[in-house]
C-alpha cells in the first residue's frame, strides 16, 4: 500500500449507531398517536409504517434523510386520514427516534483505542448528529451530507469533502461502514481504503475488496495495524468471499432515519 494510516473516519447508522430499534422506537410513538387520534388508526400496522420508507425512497434517494422520513411519514399518515397532522407526526418521530439512538456497545471501546494512534472522524448520509447520539466530542471532524450542498454517498465530492475535513492524502485515510456499496466501494474509487464492517456475516460480492473485513469494532484496532504496517490484502474476518452478496445496499436504504 505505500502510504501509512493516520486517519480512520467512520459511517454514523449501522456502523456506530444502533438505528433499528430508534427508529421502530420512532414510529411506534407515532402509531400511538395515530391510534389516539383516530379510531381509523386501529387497523394501521408498524409494518405498514416501516414499509412506507422503502416505497418513497426510491424516488427520493438523493434527498436529505430528513425529507425522506416526512415523506413516508405522509404516506404512514394518509392511511388514516391524518394528512394535516404531518409537523406533530414529525416532531414525535424524530424526538423519540434521537432519544433511543446509542453507539452499539463495541463502539466506545474501539473509539478509546484508536485516538491514540489514528485521527477519528465521522462522516455519514444521515442526519444522526453526533451531539444527539451520545458521540458528542468523540471525533476531530464531521462531515454531513448536504450541508453547504455536499452530494451523498457514493459520490465522490462526499469523499473529497472527507479528505479535505482530514488534512491528508486520501491514502492516508480508511473509511469504515457497514455499506458495500456507499462505504466500501465509493471511498475506494475516490482514493480512500476501505474496512467493511460486516455484522450479519453477509457474503462478500464480487468486484471489489476490501482492504479489510470485521464482524465487530472491537476487531478494527489489530485490522487496522496489519494495514498500517503494510501488510496490505484482506485483515480480519474472512467472510464469505466470493458471494453474490444480498441485502448490501446500505443501512440508509433499510432503514431511514
Amino acid at each position: 500500500m505505500g502510504s501509512v494510516l493516520t486517519t480512520v473516519v467512520f459511517d454514523a447508522d449501522e456502523t456506530l449507531l444502533d438505528l433499528r430499534p430508534a427508529v421502530t422506537g420512532g414510529l411506534v410513538a407515532v402509531l400511538d398517536e395515530m391510534r389516539r387520534l383516530t379510531p381509523a388508526a386501529a387497523e394501521v400496522t408498524l409494518a405498514e409504517l416501516e414499509s412506507d420508507w422503502g416505497a418513497v425512497f426510491g424516488e427520493m434517494k438523493a434527498a436529505p434523510v430528513t425529507e425522506i422520513r416526512r415523506a413516508a411519514l405522509a404516506r404512514s399518515l394518509a392511511r388514516a386520514g391524518l394528512d394535516d397532522h404531518l409537523d406533530e407526526a414529525a416532531a414525535l418521530f424524530f424526538a423519540r427516534r434521537f432519544a433511543l439512538t446509542r453507539p452499539f456497545p463495541d463502539v466506545p471501546p474501539a473509539l478509546a483505542t484508536l485516538r491514540d494512534r489514528y485521527t477519528l472522524g465521522f462522516a455519514t448520509n444521515g442526519n444522526s448528529r453526533t451531539e444527539r447520539c451520545g458521540l458528542a466530542g468523540e471525533f476531530a471532524f464531521e462531515v454531513y451530507a448536504h450541508e453547504n450542498g455536499l452530494p451523498k454517498k457514493p459520490a465522490p465530492e462526499f469523499f473529497a469533502a472527507v479528505v479535505a475535513a482530514a488534512g491528508v492524502p486520501a491514502e492516508q485515510v480508511v473509511y469504515v461502514g457497514d455499506s458495500w456499496e456507499h462505504d466500501v466501494v465509493a471511498p475506494q474509487r475516490a482514493g480512500l481504503r476501505s474496512v467493511w464492517l460486516n455484522r450479519q456475516g453477509l457474503p462478500r460480492p464480487a468486484g471489489c475488496t476490501p482492504d479489510a473485513e470485521v464482524s465487530s469494532l472491537a476487531e478494527l484496532p489489530i485490522a487496522l495495524a496489519r494495514l498500517h504496517a503494510g501488510a496490505g490484502g484482506v485483515g480480519a474476518v474472512e467472510s464469505g468471499v466470493g458471494g453474490v452478496g444480498v441485502g448490501v445496499g446500505g443501512s440508509d436504504v433499510e432503514l431511514g432515519g
